[in-house]
C-alpha cells in the first residue's frame, strides 16, 4: 500500500477530478474551491507524499517520485481514468502524471504550476519550508499572496499543527532540495517542453499576474495548445485567493465528461 492520504467527496461515481496541492501545504488548500464545484462531481483530494496525512507515504522527494506514487495510489482504489489539477508544485506533479499516463488523464488543469521555467523565488520557499511558528508562516503566506489578502486564522493554525508533527520539517527540507537538482541558484527543475507540447488532452492554465513565487509567463512561453487565463491582481495562492475563478477553470476542464 502506498500510504497516501486521499479523500473522495461529491458523487459516488463518474470520472473523478483529482486535486493536488502545492509545496508545504495539504489537501485543505482546496477547501474553498471545493465549495464552488458541483455537488454531482466526484472529487479526490490528495495529500502529496511528505505532506499532511501522507507524511510517511511512498514517493517523498521530487515531483517525479510523487507522480509515480499518486498513480499507484489511484490504482489501489480502482481509478482508471480521471481529470487532474495541480497547484504550484502539485501542477508539476499533475503534468508528469499526464505525461506518463496520458491514456488515463481526461484533462489537465494547471494552477500557477511549477516546472514551466527555471524562474522561482527560491529564498521565499526556503523560508517557507523552515517556518514553524505562526508569525513566520503568516509572513511567508503574505509574501506569496496578492497585497491585501490575509490567510484565515484557521489556515495558519493548521499549518502550525502540521509542521509540529515529528518529521514534518525534515520532509519539507527533502522536497525543497529535490526541487532544485542543480542548486537553488540555478532555479527549479523544468519539465520537458516537447513532452508538454505533445499532450493530447485538454490543458487549462490559470496564473496570477502578481505571483511572487513563480512569475506569470507570457502566453508564448507555454505550448500553443494550452488554454491560458491570467488573473491581473492575484498572487500565487490562487485556490485560497480566487477560489471561484479556479473552480470555473476546473468546471470547464471536466465538462466534456459530464454531458
Amino acid at each position: 500500500m502506498s500510504g497516501l492520504n486521499m479523500i473522495a467527496s461529491g458523487a459516488a461515481s463518474g470520472t473523478p477530478l483529482v486535486l493536488l496541492h502545492g509545496f508545504g501545504g495539504s489537501m485543505s488548500a482546496w477547501d474553498r474551491v471545493l465549495e464552488c464545484l458541483p455537488s454531482d462531481l466526484k472529487v479526490i483530494r490528495v495529500d502529496l507524499p511528505g505532506h499532511g496525512g501522507s507524511l510517511h507515504s511512498d514517493g517523498r522527494g521530487g515531483a517525479g517520485r510523487m507522480a509515480k506514487a499518486i498513480l499507484a495510489g489511484l490504482d489501489e482504489i480502482g481509478i482508471e481514468t480521471f481529470h487532474v489539477a495541480g497547484h504550484s508544485m502539485g501542477g508539476a506533479v499533475a503534468a508528469l502524471i499526464a505525461m506518463r499516463a496520458g491514456d488515463r488523464v481526461k484533462s489537465l488543469s494547471l494552477v500557477a504550476p511549477g516546472g514551466m521555467a527555471p524562474e522561482i523565488n527560491a529564498d521565499l520557499l526556503s523560508r517557507y519550508a523552515k517556518a514553524s511558528g505562526e508569525a513566520e508562516i503568516r509572513m511567508c503566506l503574505a509574501e506569496m499572496s496578492a497585497p491585501g489578502f490575509a490567510a484565515p486564522q484557521a489556515v495558519v493554525d493548521a499549518f502550525v499543527a502540521q509542521r509540529a508533527r515529528p518529521g514534518a520539517l525534515d520532509a519539507l527540507a527533502e522536497t525543497y532540495e529535490a526541487m532544485f537538482p542543480d542548486g537553488p541558484a540555478k532555479g527549479q527543475g523544468v519539465l520537458p517542453a516537447d513532452a508538454l507540447a505533445a499532450l493530447d488532452m485538454p490543458v487549462l492554465v490559470i496564473w496570477g499576474l502578481a505571483d511572487k513565487v513563480l512569475p506569470c509567463p507570457s502566453p508564448a512561453a507555454l505550448p500553443a495548445s494550452f488554454a491560458f487565463s491570467v488573473i491581473p491582481e492575484a498572487g500565487h495562492m490562487l485556490p485560497e485567493e480566487t477560489p471561484e475563478m479556479v473552480a470555473h477553470v476546473l468546471i470547464q476542464a471536466v465538462a466534456p465528461t459530464r454531458t
